[in-house]
């Protein structure tokens, strides 16, 4: 892999914005030092009575370097704004203009994705070159359809023009692997999701659909609506970090659930449902509420095929002090063509299978009795085959894919294997 390190930054000043805030005040500095990022507030901000820890226990308010820990490169807190897999290829396409395999090779430090990518990123920080002035890096203006083809040039590994450049850019700072930019529509900001070149079926009216059923069956799940651009869907989904207040946008803190286990991407995939169950046990308000709601995520992702739900996937709003769940997003169904399925974390006890019977075993783990955890599963169940077919005809859904997706994603034999005499009637 290539890796472009000339002229690479060593610091970046970290901003945040304060609750309720719509300016954000520097709150310290990373500095890059034999391939660590270590983080130190800046007295300025120390001697603020509204300053925040920027997450505990991983950066409390103190004086003095804060070194990452093993075997963290960076806090995760801090890493939790950085660009995701889509955000480092536009940033590739912008700074190196190469194309095809060239740009697919190329990669660049963490401080120059966290310095190269939009000011609008997820939470409440950004990253500046200066601790003196913030300088946002917004967007330009540009049509659903102008950024369709903005993104399709990026999977092509072509070159943007220079007039759709900035509008994309804005969305780089956002996670995920799958084409997106940022729009703002009023009072609302959305993330608004494409369909890739290498789809094999509607993906986006997929996760429209899950989403949809999600809040039928009483999640807490971000909003979504599907709009057309260029002949093809988009998804919006709303931004639940972003509120409208008189004087502009103010913006909330949040931590991917990878920051709350303190672990790095590769020994996320070892975390589970129980554990951070047991997080919320210890530091989130109205803990039992959390893990009723934390609960019926992992059926429901069970039962729509949603196999990606890895750490970064579940998220908690924190305002200092305390920890709550953020709604439900990126509920998306995943290609499948094995009967058996495993999920991205375990769920319980080292076992990760796809599996209702697993779900229900667990179930005193986030203090539900047995009678409790087959209610919610048998309602959430209901919930999919009651509302199917309307919410399909909402998305538009051709009927090839609702063949394609009904017991294949949705509902899917396997996830009753064991579970209550398996299959309900009529399915």
């Amino acid at each position: 892999m290539t890796s472009k390190t000339q002229d690479a930054p060593t610091s970046a000043f970290v901003w945040i914005w304060l609750p309720d805030a719509t300016k954000p005040v520097v709150a310290g500095r990373i500095d890059l030092d034999s391939g660590l990022y270590s983080f130190a507030y800046g007295r300025s901000y120390l001697a603020r009575k509204d300053a925040i820890p920027i997450y505990l226990p991983e950066l409390p308010l103190q004086r003095g370097v804060i070194a990452p820990v093993a075997p963290l490169l960076m806090a995760n807190s801090l890493r939790d704004g950085a660009p995701d897999a889509w955000g480092r290829r536009v940033i590739i396409n912008r700074l190196t203009g190469l194309k095809g395999d060239d740009a697919r090779n190329v990669e660049f430090d963490e401080l120059t994705y966290l310095l190269s990518s939009g000011s609008d990123r997820a939470g409440a920080l950004d990253f500046q070159a200066s601790a003196d002035t913030y300088v946002a890096r917004e967007h330009a203006d540009a049509t659903l359809d102008q950024l369709l083809d903005a993104a399709a040039r990026v999977e092509r590994g072509e070159p943007i023009p220079q007039a759709l450049d900035n509008a994309l850019f804005h969305g780089s700072s956002m996670g995920g692997a799958r084409p997106k930019a940022l729009i703002e529509d009023g009072t609302i900001k959305f993330i608004a999701k494409f369909s890739a070149t290498n789809d094999t079926y509607s993906v986006v009216k997929a996760e429209f659909i899950a989403m949809r059923l999600a809040a039928l069956a009483g999640l807490d799940v971000a909003g979504v609506s599907l709009r057309a651009a260029a002949g093809k869907d988009v998804l919006l989904v709303e931004r639940f970090d972003r509120t409208r207040v008189k004087d502009g946008w103010a913006r909330r803190a949040f931590v991917s659930s990878l920051t709350l286990f303190g672990l790095d991407e590769l020994s996320g995939r070892h975390a589970s449902y129980v554990e951070l169950a047991d997080i919320i046990r210890a530091r989130f308000t109205d803990p039992q509420a959390s893990l009723r709601e934390l609960y019926k995520r992992m059926v429901f992702n069970i039962l729509v095929g949603n196999t990606d739900d890895h750490a970064r996937n579940h998220a908690a709003f924190w305002d200092g002090r305390q920890l709550r769940l953020t709604p439900a997003y990126d509920i998306c169904p995943q290609a499948r063509n094995n009967p058996e399925a495993n999920q991205a974390i375990y769920i319980a006890d080292q076992n990760r299978r796809s599996q209702l019977e697993v779900c229900r075993l667990a179930a005193r783990h986030f203090l539900l009795r047995d009678d409790e955890a087959r209610a919610i599963i048998d309602g959430q169940v209901a919930a999919i085959r009651e509302n199917w077919q309307s919410v399909c005809d909402e998305a538009g859904l051709s009927p090839v894919d609702r063949t394609f997706l009904w017991r294949r994603q949705f509902l899917n034999a396997y996830a009753f294997e064991g579970y209550a005499g398996g299959l309900p009637e009529g399915l």
